[in-house]
């Protein structure tokens, strides 16, 4: 340490700051083709859209259910889809924890897993319904994803930051969504079976 010329100032050494946090990753094919969880995460690249990602997750997942509806309910059942979305919330909070981190960004709009699970959840207890019920509750999820009325928005904030506890956050508000399109549709028939 040097020796002050006046008695009454000290000469302190700098400390070493803490490092600054890492940039966010850009998020692009070749960082999908990075590691798998990525892929499941960035909905097989329907999250890579330039234009609403969510939108375009979204309609993967509906195309993605109606082409494997029939090959589910052969394979499993009626019990097909309950397993296949257990396994996809586990392995959906896996790849979307893995993914924000190697982003560096908390809840990215690329990944799309949590709108494919919840298109899907919707799609599976509606049941089998004609185009214009699925585009009308595919309408209504997106409403409710995008706008994040009441329920959804307290779901969005609940599960914030990274790690385990935001992955399960960015799945989490989506399944609110879900929740929230059912009750209107479960409303609206009951409001029109109820018109004499």
């Amino acid at each position: 340490m040097n020796t002050p010329a006046d008695p009454d100032v000290v000469d302190v050494e700098p400390r070493a700051s803490a490092p600054a946090p890492a940039a966010p990753r850009r998020i692009d094919a070749a960082f999908m083709g990075w590691h798998p969880a990525h892929w499941i995460a960035l909905g097989f690249g329907s999250g890579l859209s330039p234009w609403a990602p969510g939108t375009v997750g979204t309609l993967w997942g509906w195309a993605s259910f109606v082409l494997l509806d029939r090959w589910v309910q052969q394979a499993a059942g009626a019990t097909g889809w309950g397993l296949v979305l257990l396994l996809g919330l586990v392995i959906g909070w896996w790849a979307c924890t893995t993914t924000a981190g190697h982003a560096r960004i908390d809840d990215p709009g690329a990944i799309v897993w949590d709108e494919v699970l919840a298109i899907w959840t919707i799609f599976w207890i509606l049941g089998p319904v004609g185009f214009w019920g699925q585009l009308g509750a595919f309408a209504l999820f997106r409403y409710f994803d995008a706008a994040k009325p009441g329920p959804v928005r307290w779901a969005d904030q609940r599960f914030k930051g990274g790690g385990w506890r935001g992955g399960f956050g960015i799945l989490f508000d989506d399944l609110v969504a879900a929740l929230c399109t059912l009750v209107v549709i479960a409303t609206g028939v009951a409001l029109w079976r109820a018109l004499p």
